[in-house]
């Protein structure tokens, strides 16, 4: 997945989850965030970010901030793109090698899964979930309270008695990690809703990416640990 007309800039303040103040060429511009969680490690002032040029001529913020540097690490922070760059993946056969249909936002019960793809014969639903918190090596989500994550886990395992295949997909926006664990001290339920799934037979899967300032690519499997 690539981006167009990408600049950048330098943090300054978040005043709310939803806008960020920077600096482009000594000048104070405020932007959108793409990512409405905490990132509080991430966006610090003085931190390097970039950012993508909104293709919305009426929007208040020209600017959407992407991605922003940590250390050595470069992480996208779109909590928009882990769909559309796990959709590219599965299309490349990056999932399964028989791939016949793959579908965006499908309803089933109470709730609207990612993806939902057929192969072999067989019919499956992935949901998705963008990682952007990094703490020492180990990739966590959530970094804050999920109730709805929660329940996207619990209709996977419902998926399974009706006959579909479930994945849980952690699409990390970073590379870099050597683990991917469930954030136990920000919320124990995700983890322990995790476990039931991997317990039910609902695949979870964590992938890092290939990350540049104008695009993202998902890259290698990075190992799951689940126990608290």
């Amino acid at each position: 997945m690539r981006y167009d007309n990408v600049t950048e800039a330098v943090f300054m303040r978040r005043p709310n989850r939803f806008i960020a103040e920077v600096e482009i060429n000594g000048k104070t511009e405020t932007v959108h965030v793409k990512n409405t969680g905490r990132c509080r490690e991430l966006l610090v002032p003085g931190a390097r970010v970039w950012l993508t040029e909104s293709k919305n001529p009426a929007r208040k913020t020209k600017y959407d901030l992407i991605a922003v540097r940590k250390g050595e690490m470069l992480v996208n922070l779109d909590s928009q793109i882990p769909n559309s760059a796990a959709a590219e993946w599965i299309q490349s056969s990056g999932l399964v090698p028989d791939l016949t249909q793959l579908r965006r936002e499908m309803k089933y019960g109470d709730s609207r899964f990612d993806l939902y793809l057929e192969h072999g014969g067989k019919r499956a639903f992935v949901e998705v979930k963008g990682v952007t918190l990094e703490q020492d090596g180990v990739a966590r989500f959530p970094d804050a309270p999920t109730e709805r994550g929660v329940k996207h886990v619990e209709e996977l395992i419902r998926c399974l008695g009706d006959g579909y295949e479930a994945y849980l997909l952690f699409v990390i926006q970073m590379q870099g990690v050597h683990r991917f664990e469930p954030n136990w001290a920000t919320h124990p339920e995700f983890g322990e809703a995790l476990q039931k799934a991997h317990a039910a037979g609902v695949k979870l899967l964590a992938y890092d990416c290939d990350v540049s300032p104008d695009s993202i690519q998902i890259r290698n499997p990075v190992p799951i640990r689940l126990d608290s």
